[in-house]
């Protein structure tokens, strides 16, 4: 305990040393987090306002939503603040702090809920109503938040036990396992072992079975008229593009071989590209979203007129 009180601090290298491309990033990354901001919080509020959109689906994508702002908020201001500095520092508390903020257990156990409501939408259309009830959404929108605490509470048990006695540099542009763990002044190999488990290979288990559950929804549209197969395939290929936009980069930084120095560049498209991606592949793919959100945008301009 008393070696870990030596470093208070830890310094952050940051993506690049070179300040005309730290001025480039800082536009280029504050102009994506505004987006994504933007587009998430949009979501949000457009499953809540729009009476056409009350159903599991949009609930847990609105909840999604939510989330990946708050994620991305979590690393991509700090990095971005960070760019106009030569000398980054984090605290160690602080640290800790975005350690728990930036794992996404949440979103990992919810894409799992998105996929199953779809399961129960296309395969058990007739009963979906009363399998995916309210109370069900809330119980199993319950169980992920569970499901994602007790998943970055483990992260931080294996980090504040941890001695940490110099050097405090650490060669990325945020706080994360790995770049934390080859700082510490002991054996880490157990350790390390219990991150690949925790982070990869659980990741491995679930996005195989995600796409076998996709798999077997696909193999179910035959069942379906012209119309709710378009319907089904849309929604479907929305749900699956996600899934593989944030399961593979995640599950190649925790199961890439050691030699592959690419770990800046993966974190930065999990952190800061996959958060704004996510609401546009569901808006953009999405005939019911896209029609609430001009509905809601006619409603705003008819409130500014009146006034």
């Amino acid at each position: 305990m008393e070696q870990r009180k030596n470093v208070t601090e830890f310094v952050l290298l940051g993506l690049t040393q070179s300040l005309q491309g730290q001025k480039i990033l800082f536009v280029v990354f504050l102009l994506i987090y505004i987006v994504t901001i933007v587009g998430n919080l949009l979501i949000g509020m457009t499953v809540v306002v729009s009476p056409t959109l009350d159903t599991p689906m949009y609930f847990f994508l609105g909840s999604l939503s939510c989330m990946d702002a708050v994620y991305s908020t979590a690393v991509t201001p700090e990095m971005i603040i960070g760019l106009l500095y030569e000398k980054k520092t984090i605290f160690f508390q602080a640290c800790l702090t975005q350690l728990f903020a930036e794992h996404d257990g949440f979103e990992v156990l919810l894409l799992m809920v998105i996929v199953y409501d779809l399961f129960v939408a296309i395969c058990k259309t007739l009963h979906s109503m009363t399998i995916m009830n309210q109370r069900v959404c809330v119980l199993l929108l319950l169980v992920t938040w569970v499901g994602g605490f007790l998943h970055v509470i483990l992260h931080l048990l294996f980090v504040y036990n941890l001695p940490f006695c110099g050097p405090n540099v650490i060669d990325h542009f945020c706080c994360d396992m790995y770049p934390l763990l080859k700082l510490a002044c002991t054996d880490i190999y157990v350790i390390g072992l219990a991150v690949i488990v925790n982070d990869g290979a659980i990741r491995v288990v679930i996005f195989m079975l995600l796409l076998i559950s996709c798999g077997v929804i696909l193999q179910f549209l035959s069942n379906l008229s012209q119309e709710g197969r378009h319907q089904a395939l849309s929604s479907c290929g929305s749900h699956i593009t996600v899934v593989v936009l944030f399961f593979v980069p995640c599950i190649f930084l925790y199961m890439k071989p050691p030699s592959l120095t690419i770990d800046k560049f993966l974190s930065v498209f999990c952190t800061v590209f996959t958060p704004m991606l996510t609401p546009l592949i569901y808006t953009l793919r999405n005939a019911e979203m896209k029609n609430a959100m001009k509905k809601l945008g006619t409603r705003k301009r008819k409130i500014s007129d009146e006034d």
